[in-house]
């Protein structure tokens, strides 16, 4: 997959590929839920009638958690995947090309008229797929009459996607991250597809598991607050082998931590594993992440969860 990186680089994208006709859509397509590829799955198949490309323009930060960062008034929501996981889904799923648009100031006050101009019209769009509740430029002015007003004017097929439901829910990503909130991992497989998982790279942390004998990988983690938080039964997967493990999502406030870190005990398992990508899949909640009075009492409820994470693991 090519991936775009930005207004900035359209002229390197047009002078390797300048006759490129594409099929396309646009979003913030957090987590790539089942709605979400049946889009795409509309894209490809008319990509594919019309020997054109595949083509997802997508946002970074999403605009919801631009304009909370930019309030300071209000945390934003959590991410279900980080950009790096989301370019990787689309590409494993057989999309052509993706365009990456940095949300800024500049693209906030856009005007829907200057969006068109500035974006859509840079690529040789001949269709474009859209979600029935898409809207687009400053104040979100733009919306789908806009659009294929646009389209019919510059020949390019606008088409709305109808709302894909789950038991008589619209799927969405909002509903999913209320599901991993509330620790239902069920729904959000349901939602999302495929289990709900974490890939991180593994950083070195301060040693406090090892030194009380039970060893934790820390993952890197995104500066995006994720939909989880307390302590996991996980699998995790690392060079294509499952182990079963138990992870922790908070800030340690035993040892007196402030910053979010994903740790993961995984076990009967010595290896090393520092710079290396851990896929975390979340099983079952445990507990909340709670403040112990020492080491000792942490670790005591350490091992009560290892022996309860075992169990459900089984």
């Amino acid at each position: 997959m090519y991936l775009i990186r930005g207004i900035g680089n359209l002229s390197e994208f047009k002078r390797q590929f300048p006759d490129q006709a594409m099929s396309g859509t646009i979003g913030n397509f957090d987590g790539l839920h089942i709605g979400h590829q049946a889009i795409l799955d509309q894209v490809k198949d008319k990509a594919h009638a019309s020997a054109s490309a595949s083509l997802v323009f997508f946002t970074e930060p999403h605009a919801s958690e631009y304009f909370a960062l930019e309030q300071d008034s209000a945390d934003p929501p959590p991410r279900i995947c980080p950009w790096r996981e989301k370019v990787k889904l689309l590409s494993d799923f057989g999309i052509d090309f993706a365009f990456f648009l940095q949300f800024n100031r500049s693209l906030k006050t856009m005007t829907p008229e200057l969006f068109l101009e500035q974006v859509l019209s840079q690529v040789n769009l001949k269709h474009l797929i859209i979600g029935d509740d898409f809207r687009f430029g400053a104040k979100r002015a733009g919306d789908f009459d806009l659009l294929r007003e646009w389209g019919d004017q510059s020949g390019t097929e606008v088409i709305a996607h109808s709302t894909v439901l789950l038991k008589n829910e619209r799927i969405s990503s909002t509903r999913i991250r209320s599901a991993l909130l509330q620790s239902d991992f069920v729904l959000a497989e349901q939602l999302l597809g495929r289990p709900y998982t974490f890939s991180g790279k593994v950083v070195f942390g301060q040693q406090i598991g090892r030194s009380i004998g039970i060893p934790t990988a820390n993952l890197w983690i995104p500066r995006q607050r994720l939909p989880i938080a307390g302590v996991y039964a996980v699998t995790c997967s690392i060079e294509g082998k499952t182990y079963k493990g138990i992870a922790n999502m908070g800030i340690r406030p035993t040892v007196g931590g402030t910053k979010p870190v994903l740790e993961v005990h995984i076990f009967d398992f010595d290896q090393l594993v520092y710079g290396k990508r851990l896929i975390v899949e979340f099983k079952n909640k445990l507990r909340d992440e709670k403040k112990f009075d020492n080491i000792a009492l942490l670790k005591e409820q350490i091992l009560t969860d290892i022996s309860k994470a075992k169990k459900i693991l089984e």
